[in-house]
């Protein structure tokens, strides 16, 4: 009896660890389809994910039921109309409020206007606006994360964090950097997360949440910084008011 027993914990252990990885790998497979700059076919997806075709397939058809990835008429794979509505419902109430702000930002400066939010050790962005009327604008799409120490939003929510928190193995330029962030109410950043993108942020605080940011990017050679940090700096104080601080 024993050594049943011991079987079927081993059998249930295994399959708790099939399971994990199943999981994990329709998780990575969303994160692809989320970075790729176009629709992928599945044999892109299956050399991305490092799995066969086949394993990659039956992934796929699953997240393909519940709405999650589709296809385009190609067939060529992309996310799904149902990530978008999972997508609202993070943080609604901050979206909700910082939508508009975004908005006027971007018409206003004729650049594309963001949030982003702190996730463990990494940026990510909770919703973005391009403007309306711009001969050229960068994308900046909502999920999209890159490690917090770089990039102005990122910098300017690690401004936002006591140094116990700060990430482990900052630069000691980072971390001077970082301080005048903090002392100045905003930080900039060329050529740090996309090649030859300028992006502007300040930072958010909310109460109770983790700190945020909002920012712009550009492909401008010269930015206006004094002007740009005006128009976040008013709409911070308008998110931050509308929220209760």
């Amino acid at each position: 009896m024993s050594n049943g027993g011991a079987q079927g914990t081993r059998a249930a252990t295994g399959g708790t660890a099939a399971a994990s990885q199943t999981l994990s790998r329709g998780i990575r497979i969303l994160e692809i389809l989320a970075d790729a700059s176009s629709p992928l076919t599945i044999d892109e997806v299956a050399a991305e994910l490092g799995v066969h075709r086949s394993n990659a397939y039956r992934l796929l058809r699953t997240l393909e039921e519940h709405g999650l990835v589709g296809r385009d008429s190609s067939g060529r794979l992309a996310l799904g109309a149902r990530m978008a509505s999972l997508a609202a419902g993070v943080a609604h109430d901050l979206q909700a409020e910082a939508l508009p702000e975004l908005t006027t930002v971007a018409n206003e400066l004729g650049m594309t206007c963001f949030l982003a939010i702190r996730d463990h050790d990494m940026c990510t962005t909770l919703a973005s606006i391009e403007p309306r009327h711009a001969v050229a604008s960068v994308a900046q799409r909502p999920g999209a994360s890159h490690p917090i120490t770089v990039g102005a939003p990122g910098k300017a929510i690690v401004a936002q964090l006591p140094r116990s928190e700060w990430p482990d193995g900052m630069s000691h330029a980072l971390r001077a950097e970082v301080e005048k962030v903090a002392a100045a109410g905003y930080a900039t950043s060329h050529n740090e997360v996309i090649p030859s993108v300028q992006s502007v942020a300040v930072p958010l605080a909310l109460r109770g949440r983790q700190p945020a940011a909002i920012a712009v990017v550009h492909v401008a050679p010269t930015l206006d910084v004094e002007r740009i940090v005006e128009h976040l700096g008013r709409s911070a104080a308008a998110i931050k008011g509308a929220l209760g601080g």
